[in-house]
């Protein structure tokens, strides 16, 4: 089987443009189904991702994430009507294409990430959370969740990072582009906060669903989050066996 392709398209509008993409969010839904080689996909809200509440939500980006196994499939898609709707209204964007490295749980059900054969990759990794919070838990979650970000925040090694969600509340996650492996090693394993919280998770279960994803980062333009990711974009991939794969 071919490798996998993920592919985050994210978008930045003017305030004069909220009230499309929020009709982009139900209308692209029907044509996203019917995508040849389309494996899986989401339509994504964006915020700060410091508390996962609707105060951090920013209805200025918009974000879109495909998963493909033929990466000339996703190049049709690019030229597609939906895609060239998103470019119409968008200040800004960001563009990066992954591959998936390790991969835990499920979102929405599913499996969607396919890792590669382990090898090592010297540049930009990324990084991907997800979970579907109990209900009964919101509350406990959030209070949790400034720490953390606090604790991300201050981790050599972050490029960008933002906030993902399905939903206002409850369908929460984190998109991170890092300088490499070691450095998400670090904030997933030495975070204390972080440990913190996977702990009280294993004791609660808080989450309903949970997923976990690394990716190398094969190519990446544009801004995300404030910050300019083709500043970021040099990296190398020598193929060799890499240990350094810890899951969060």
């Amino acid at each position: 089987m071919s490798k996998q392709l993920v592919v985050v398209d994210s978008w930045r509008i003017a305030t004069r443009h909220i009230p499309r993409a929020f009709a982009f969010m139900g209308l692209n839904r029907r044509a996203l189904r019917n995508t040849a080689g389309l494996s899986f996909w989401k339509l994504l809200g964006t915020g700060s991702g410091r508390t996962f509440t609707m105060r951090d939500a920013d209805p200025k980006q918009w974000a879109i994430l495909t998963v493909w196994n033929d990466p000339a499939d996703y190049a049709h898609f690019a030229a597609s009507e939906l895609m060239q709707g998103w470019r119409r209204i968008a200040q800004t964007s960001a563009h990066l294409e992954l591959e998936p490295q390790s991969a835990k749980g499920t979102w929405a059900k599913q499996e969607p990430f396919i890792p590669a054969e382990v090898s090592r990759w010297d540049g930009p990794m990324a990084a991907l959370t997800r979970a579907r919070i109990k209900p009964r838990w919101w509350l406990s979650f959030w209070r949790s969740v400034p720490p953390v970000s606090t604790d991300l925040h201050k981790t050599p090694g972050l490029i960008a990072t933002v906030g993902i969600g399905e939903a206002p509340v409850g369908l929460q996650g984190t998109f991170s582009v890092w300088q490499n492996n070691e450095a998400i090693t670090q904030f997933a394993q030495r975070g204390r906060a972080h440990q913190a919280v996977i702990a009280r998770t294993h004791r609660t279960g808080w989450y309903a669903e949970e997923l976990f994803g690394r990716f190398k980062v094969l190519a990446m333009t544009g801004t995300l989050g404030g910050v300019d990711l083709a500043s970021n974009a040099i990296h190398s991939s020598q193929p060799s066996q890499d240990g350094d794969q810890a899951s969060e």
